[in-house]
């Protein structure tokens, strides 16, 4: 297998090698050299040395550069070459998926070598890395999970945490557990763990501070300049973005392809619907010689169609990436030229006192938008067209608000306990809200995960519960299931819960879309129908042309198959029994409520509902099947949404003795008037 550079046992002190050689004294392919060519116009390659230098000297460094310096894909190498690693792992953190896999692939083409030997990936859910990985690229959360068994993370010798602005709460968790780490080692006299923390746009001093007032390095920015446009029309974000597109397709070069940052799922799916329509009939009419191929890109989607967005475009054709946030940092999408930026994401907030999650479209930071306009200067010089004016851009707040200050912090608090660290005594960055921490131990003492909120300490089911990559509550459910006889349903419906909505949300072809959708609809509710059509998908041959002609999200529906392989693999490692309950629907939503007991709603006589912890009127979410029918008088809800008004979305319907039943130790049941309050007959008594 070739290389560009040797492995650790080859490498000397600063991995310099002859421009027409390679390390075995041959003469290096043209790829070869083209490459090195490449690496050595990045702007981070003139402060290599410092950089070595720096980390050699200091346990922790901070490196701050404009986007498109290069630092994700050399900093890692530059450390490896000079085998600062000294023969073990360099890790580095990416806070999305996407990031940690085309970073890592690129790393690999310039090593020359194949992904899982020098350099690898390990995100959740797979793990592409080998004895000989020593460049390993990895999510926030993933490293997160391995230092539950390994404190010390005693495999690595250097972790590089890129992005820190992004500042997830794995990424902030990382930031104590890798500083406890680093004095752990200290103290036993182990070789020092080397921090490099990275970034282009964060306040410097607060990090600095709290690693121990570490050294910062400032780095010239991208080699490429882009120019900037604001709006100057008073029009909803979606017509500018809409428009604006089609103006740089007829006006700009062809060379050059156009992002676009957009706020959610479903806008962008509805976006990309108009946007190949108009296309197509722009070039029917011969009002454009050229083709238009759309690629959306979110979280939910599988990784396959995620990378789908990087191939390159047929001639005569210019790409458009429809995306949210995962676009903003660390990734090259080759070919960009042109970026659209809405100023809006999706920010999702958590208030721990009514347990209300809230999911508003809300303006992104200045930092954010800088990120955003980067994108355009990767690789050439660009332009960023900005859908709204320089004055809403001066009221936009400088930083964005940590996740871990507006999120709950439940599963994060697990994880901490299973490394044996209360959260209150964790050394974070910025401290959660003590309201915050107690609600999250309060709920993992109802959940069974700890005995007592005082002096928290995992239980047995505590500990399985913090080996599944999921969320307290799902754990719960999922390790009850066996209890109730229904293992291979949970795993399905937590699986689907996992990504997001695999039903196709439009206006065109209505009748027919509510007509398909019909065909899954259980009459207990929207758990049992995700059963019904994910039990109807993986029966099919031709799947793809199955969801089309039932309008389903395919790739939504792939991505939580995988995610429940993966699942079952984890409940092998449990030794927890497969089982069925088969048609009965009982068995599952009464597991549904073992993780759910907190989410129980009593219908009122307005036709509103109570939720039974906190007391808040809400209303069914029209998504639901169950919206719109008899309604019944009590239910379990997933998820909590507050937009503009309070909405219970994934519903099912319950029997109220269950709650004694499933949560002996639950007071809700003391507090509901048996059958006062049915707005129908049963689901479960009628059959249906």
């Amino acid at each position: 297998m070739k290389r560009a550079y040797p492995r650790d046992s080859e490498a000397g002190s600063n991995g310099d090698s002859n421009e027409n050689n390679g390390p075995s004294g041959f003469k290096q392919p043209a790829c070869v050299r083209l490459i090195n060519k490449q690496r050595e116009t990045l702007p981070v390659h003139n402060v290599r040395q410092d950089i070595i230098n720096n980390v050699n000297k200091n346990q922790t460094v901070i490196l701050l550069s404009d986007t498109g310096s290069g630092k994700s894909t050399q900093v890692p190498q530059f450390l490896y070459e000079a085998n600062v690693n000294r023969g073990k792992l360099i890790g580095i953190t990416q806070p999305r998926r996407v990031a940690a896999i085309t970073v890592a692939r690129r790393v690999a083409q310039e090593q020359m070598t194949t992904l899982g030997d020098i350099v690898g990936y390990s995100v959740r859910f797979e793990d592409v890395t080998s004895e000989h990985t020593r460049i390993k690229f990895m999510t926030d959360g993933t490293l997160f999970r391995e230092a539950l068994s390994d404190q010390s993370l005693k495999k690595y010798n250097v972790i590089i945490l890129d992005e820190a602005h992004e500042r997830t709460i794995a990424t902030d968790v990382l930031f104590g557990i890798v500083k406890k780490a680093q004095q752990f080692r200290k103290t036993k006299l182990f070789e020092p763990l080397k921090v490099i923390v990275m970034s282009a746009t964060m306040n410097v001093d607060h990090f600095s501070q709290y690693f121990n007032q570490c050294p910062t390095l400032y780095m010239r920015g991208s080699n490429y300049s882009v120019k900037v446009f604001q709006s100057m029309d008073n029009v909803h974000y979606l017509e500018a973005c809409i428009r604006t597109i089609f103006q740089i397709h007829e006006k700009r070069d062809i060379e050059g392809d156009i992002l676009v940052f957009l706020t959610g799922q479903e806008e962008i799916e509805s976006t990309a619907v108009l946007v190949r329509k108009l296309a197509k009939i722009m070039f029917q009419r011969e009002l454009s010689s050229r083709r238009l191929t759309v690629h959306p890109m979110y979280s939910a989607m599988s990784q396959q169609n995620q990378l789908d967005a990087f191939i390159e475009a047929p001639p005569l054709t210019r790409k458009v990436i429809l995306a949210t946030n995962i676009a903003e940092t660390s990734i090259t999408i080759p070919g960009i030229k042109y970026v659209i930026d809405c100023g809006k994401a999706k920010i999702r907030a958590y208030d721990p006192v009514t347990g209300i999650d809230s999911l508003k479209t809300s303006w992104i930071s200045k930092a954010q938008s800088w990120q955003r306009t980067g994108r355009a200067g990767r690789l050439a010089d660009g332009e960023c067209y900005r859908t709204y004016s320089k004055e809403e851009f001066k009221t936009m707040a400088e930083h964005s608000k940590p996740e871990i200050l507006r999120c709950s912090i439940t599963a994060s608090t697990l994880q901490l306990l299973a490394l044996g660290i209360d959260s209150r005594e964790f050394d974070f960055l910025d401290k959660p809200p003590l309201d915050a921490i107690d609600s999250a131990l309060q709920e993992l003492k109802q959940l069974g995960a700890i005995q007592s909120v005082e002096t928290p300490a995992l239980t047995t089911i505590g500990r399985k519960m913090s080996r599944l990559p999921l969320d307290p509550k799902y754990a719960k459910i999922v390790l009850s299931a066996p209890e109730f006889g229904c293992l291979e349903e949970i795993l399905t419906i937590v699986a689907m819960l996992s990504g997001e909505n695999v039903f196709l949300n439009s206006n065109q072809k209505r009748e027919q879309l509510l007509a398909a959708h019909s065909k899954f609809h259980a009459a207990c509710g929207d758990h049992i129908t995700m059963l019904n059509v994910f039990n109807d998908f993986k029966t099919k041959d031709k799947a793809k042309r199955w969801c089309y002609d039932n309008f389903l999200l395919e790739r939504n529906l792939s991505y939580a198959a995988n995610v429940r392989l993966q699942l079952r693999d984890i409940c092998h490692s449990l030794g927890l029994q497969m089982s069925s309950c088969g048609s009965d629907p009982i068995p599952v939503v009464k597991c549904l409520l073992t993780g759910l007991h907190k989410n129980i709603a009593e219908l009122q006589r307005d036709n509103s509902y109570l939720i039974m912890s906190n007391r808040a009127r809400s209303r069914i979410h029209p998504s639901s099947v169950l919206c719109g029918r008899a309604r019944p008088g009590y239910v379990i809800y997933t998820e909590l949404v507050a937009t503009g008004r309070n909405y219970l979305r994934t519903v099912s319907e319950i029997e109220p003795e269950w709650i004694g039943e499933v949560v002996p130790n639950s007071n809700f049941f003391d507090r509901i008037s048996y059958g006062a309050n049915r707005g129908s007959t049963s689901s479960y008594a009628t059959g249906n």
